[in-house]
């Protein structure tokens, strides 16, 4: 029993790392849709608008403005660790939105399992057969095997768990927050 409790308190000395990498890891997962989005804000502000080809929200302009700049802003927030609590409720909301117009109507997998879905494997098995028939299928699949983005939730609810443990938890010690209120109770 002593020797778990050594472990435990071990581990509980490592806890702060554990939200370094939470922090980071959602940095990086906002980060390339932050870019894509200011990279070329005229699509995405079709994307959001068109009600026949993209998502149909009203005010598609200022929906698009905010979304990418909650995105960005919360990708310097997240890897400073400033403001974590604050700035993880505005990206649940931007992951809510993410799931209510893109991800719901998708299943829960974010990447189609021919295994359980006979429609994933007859459509991979066809596109397979095209790369195969019309492009050099061992240097296409060198880097990994194709596979169908089926964009379900899976990505986004895993994403909010994170902002919902920092929005708990805190940034932890390695973190600006805990620098600044560190120095408040000097």
């Amino acid at each position: 029993m002593k020797m778990y409790q050594h472990y435990v308190n071990f581990l509980s000395n490592l806890g702060d790392i554990p939200l370094l990498a939470l922090r980071l890891l959602l940095a990086y997962a906002f980060f390339g849709p932050a870019i894509m989005k200011w990279g070329d804000m005229e699509a995405t502000i079709a994307w959001f608008g068109n009600p026949d080809w993209g998502l149909g929200l009203p005010f598609p302009a200022l929906n698009a403005y905010m979304s990418a700049s909650i995105e960005m802003l919360g990708v310097i927030l997240l890897v400073l660790g400033l403001g974590t609590r604050v700035i993880s409720l505005p990206l649940i909301f931007v992951l809510f939105i993410a799931y209510v117009t893109v991800h719901s109507g998708h299943g829960w997998l974010a990447i189609g399992s021919s295994a359980n879905d006979p429609e994933i494997a007859e459509r991979l098995n066809a596109a397979k057969g095209i790369l195969k028939e019309n492009g050099d299928y061992s240097w296409l699949t060198a880097k990994g095997s194709f596979v169908i983005l089926q964009n379900g939730a899976e990505f986004v609810v895993t994403y909010a768990v994170m902002l919902l443990s920092l929005m708990a938890f805190g940034p932890g010690k390695l973190s600006l927050d805990h620098l600044i209120s560190s120095k408040k109770k000097e």
